[in-house]
């Protein structure tokens, strides 16, 4: 597996690396939570766009860009535009998403972009081709709300978003049992063990899951989504407990 290295930040080796999403609405809320992020441990910063009142106009998404990219100086940032469904604020159709998301790139403001795997094959496959194009890395992703996919399922759907050419590939799922979260860390050791080319990201969400948040390092996640007051996802831990608790895993591993 081949890390992958954005800006001063190694993805796929050592500690799992922490990357704190923004979820302001309006440009003037994610300016601030970006400035606050700088004082706490994360070696990432996501935007989730599809938080952001104006998401879907291109113009205003790259005006906040340009406030980010200069607040955030060296700091990676991550571009997410999550769709509504795969658990995001908003929908786009699949030409728009693919827009967005070029433009972003384009701009040179954002160092990764989400893209998530399963909106078209054809037209994904190009976004992912066209935004490193520009230099930019890809996380392609999937996020499963309703269950958790059998081990082999999970295993499969990481193949094929490396298969498409991810830079890292992504997934959530949810757990409906202990068992599933088992499931899922299974899925990632295997993955981690036999087939990743690429850094390889997983989660079992919600409290139950907890646990495949922080002990990546063991099983083979790269990283890991920490929350700064309000997360974006369900099950997401304190950035400051977070990079708390990797270390001392770390240090005992």
């Amino acid at each position: 597996m081949k890390p992958v290295v954005v800006r001063n930040v190694t993805i796929g080796e050592g500690i799992p690396k922490i990357c704190a999403p923004i979820v302001g609405e309006t440009k003037a809320e994610i300016v601030t939570e970006a400035k606050h992020l700088l004082s706490l441990p994360v070696d990432i910063v996501e935007w989730r766009a599809d938080w952001f009142a104006q998401a879907t106009d291109v113009e205003k998404v790259q005006e906040v860009l340009v406030e980010l990219r200069s607040v955030l100086e060296e700091r990676p940032l991550l571009f997410t535009f999550r769709t509504s469904g795969e658990g995001g604020e908003k929908f786009l159709e699949i030409e728009d998403y693919a827009a967005l998301n070029l433009a972003v790139a384009e701009s040179g403001n954002a160092d990764l972009v989400d893209v998530e795997a399963f909106m078209g094959t054809g037209t994904i496959k190009r976004v992912i081709q066209e935004v490193q194009s520009f230099g930019v890395k890809t996380v392609v992703s999937n996020h499963e709300f309703g269950k958790t996919p059998p081990q082999e399922e999970i295993i499969r759907r990481l193949c094929y978003m490396q298969d498409l050419g991810a830079d890292i590939v992504k997934i959530a799922v949810m757990p409906q049992s202990k068992k599933d979260v088992l499931i899922l860390l299974a899925a990632t050791e295997e993955m981690a063990r036999e087939y990743a080319t690429c850094p390889v990201i997983t989660m079992s969400m919600a409290g139950e899951g907890v646990i495949s948040r922080l002990c990546g390092e063991v099983f083979g996640s790269a990283l890991t989504f920490g929350a700064v007051g309000k997360g974006s996802a369900p099950g997401q831990v304190e950035v400051s407990d977070l990079h708390t608790i990797l270390r001392l895993l770390h240090k005992n591993v």
